[in-house]
C-alpha cells in the first residue's frame, strides 16, 4: 500500500441490495470534518452486523464505510481542541450509519465527536471495549443513579453472552453486586460464571410476557434484548428497582402494564450511547478503566482482520457471536 491510499470496507446498494467490498481510498475521498485520524481498530456491534448485512436500514446513505467505533491517533486537525499525535476514541455520533466510519486505515471526523484516550488504555484494548462496553458503563451507571446498590439485590442481565451483556456481568461483579445472566446458550455458562455471574438463566424462563406482576426476583436488570423478554423483566423487579435498556434484538415492541410502575414503583430507564453528552463519555471511559478488569477484558475479546468482517456481521446477528470482537483495520 502507498503513502497515497489505505484500505476501508465500503458499502454499496445496487437496486435495493447492499454490497461489500475492501476497497483502495485517498484522503480526497473521505468527507468533509476537522479531524484526520489514523485508525488503528474498530469493533464489531450489534449495529455494525445490521449495517454490513444490508438489514435493519441502519445505513442512511451510500457508498458508507461503516464501524459505528474507533481508536487512534491524530494525523491533521483544524480543530483547536486536537492536534496530530493526540490518541483518541470515537463512538456514537452516527458514525457508521450516517457518517463513514470505523472500518477504514483513516477517518476524518468532526472533533466534538472524540474523546481523549484514557491514560493507561492502548487503542486496542479500548476497542475490545468499544461502543457495547461503553454502552455497558452507561448501563451500570444509570442503575447506579436510580439507586441500585450490591446491598440491594441480585442484577439480571440479559443477551449477557453478547457484547454488552459481556461487560455488563464484568462490571457489576467487579463493583460487587450479585449478577444473574440470561443466555440461550448452554455452552456459554462457563463463559458467563468466568465473568462474574453467579446464577445463570435459560432464556426460556423469560421469553413470554407472562402475567401483570410477577414474583419480585431483581433489584435490577441492564437489558440488551428489549421485546417480550423486557416485558417479562420488568414484571419480576422488585420494588423500587430500575431496569436499563438499551437494546431490542428481540423486538422493538414493549407489550406490557403500568402495573410494575405504579404498583412497585418500578423505573424504566433508556440508555443511549450515540447522541450521549461528552461529559458522561468521559466519565464512562473513565469508570470502564477501574471498574472493568482488564484480564477478563483479555478473556472476552479476540482480534480479526477486516476482512473477516462481512461473515462475522451475519454470525452476530443470529447470536454466534459471543464477547467483544475487535476488528484490526490494518491487517
Amino acid at each position: 500500500m502507498s503513502q497515497e491510499t489505505f484500505r476501508a470496507l465500503v458499502l454499496t446498494e445496487e437496486e435495493g441490495v447492499v454490497k461489500h467490498a475492501i476497497r483502495e481510498l485517498t484522503n480526497a475521498d473521505l468527507p468533509e470534518g476537522e479531524v484526520l485520524v489514523d485508525v488503528d481498530y474498530s469493533s464489531l456491534n450489534y449495529k455494525d452486523g445490521l449495517a454490513v448485512s444490508g438489514k435493519g436500514k441502519i445505513v442512511r446513505r451510500y457508498p458508507m464505510v461503516p464501524g459505528i467505533d474507533f481508536a487512534g491517533t491524530v494525523l491533521e486537525s483544524a480543530s483547536a481542541e486536537w492536534k496530530p499525535g493526540d490518541r483518541v476514541v470515537l463512538t456514537g455520533w452516527g458514525v457508521g450509519e450516517r457518517y463513514w466510519g470505523g472500518y477504514s486505515q483513516r477517518a476524518r471526523v468532526k472533533g466534538e465527536w472524540l474523546v481523549p484516550l484514557p491514560e493507561g488504555l492502548d487503542s486496542r484494548r479500548a476497542m475490545a471495549i468499544g461502543t457495547a462496553g461503553f454502552t455497558a458503563m452507561l448501563c451500570v451507571m444509570s442503575l447506579e443513579d436510580a439507586g441500585v446498590r450490591p446491598e440491594s439485590g441480585t442484577v439480571l442481565v440479559t443477551g449477557a453472552a453478547g457484547g454488552v451483556g459481556s461487560v455488563a456481568v464484568a462490571v457489576l461483579a467487579q463493583l460487587g453486586y450479585r449478577v444473574a445472566a440470561v443466555t440461550g446458550r448452554e455452552s456459554a455458562h462457563g463463559y458467563l460464571h468466568g465473568l462474574g455471574a453467579k446464577e445463570v438463566v435459560p432464556r426460556e424462563e423469560l421469553s413470554e410476557p407472562g402475567r401483570p406482576l410477577e414474583a419480585q426476583r431483581w433489584a435490577g436488570a441492564v437489558d440488551t434484548v428489549g421485546g417480550d423478554m423486557l416485558a417479562r423483566v420488568l414484571t419480576e423487579v422488585s420494588y423500587g428497582g430500575a431496569v436499563a435498556a438499551c437494546g431490542l434484538a428481540g423486538g422493538a415492541k414493549l407489550n406490557t402494564t403500568v402495573m410494575p410502575f405504579i404498583l412497585r414503583g418500578v423505573s424504566l430507564r433508556g440508555v443511549d450511547s450515540v447522541m450521549c453528552p461528552r461529559p458522561r463519555r468521559e466519565a464512562a471511559w473513565r469508570r470502564l478503566l477501574t471498574d472493568l478488569p482488564m484480564e477478563m477484558l483479555e478473556e472476552v475479546s479476540r482480534v480479526v482482520p477486516l476482512a473477516e468482517v462481512p461473515e462475522l456481521a451475519r454470525e452476530i446477528l443470529v447470536g454466534q457471536v459471543r464477547g467483544r470482537v475487535v476488528v484490526d483495520v490494518n491487517a
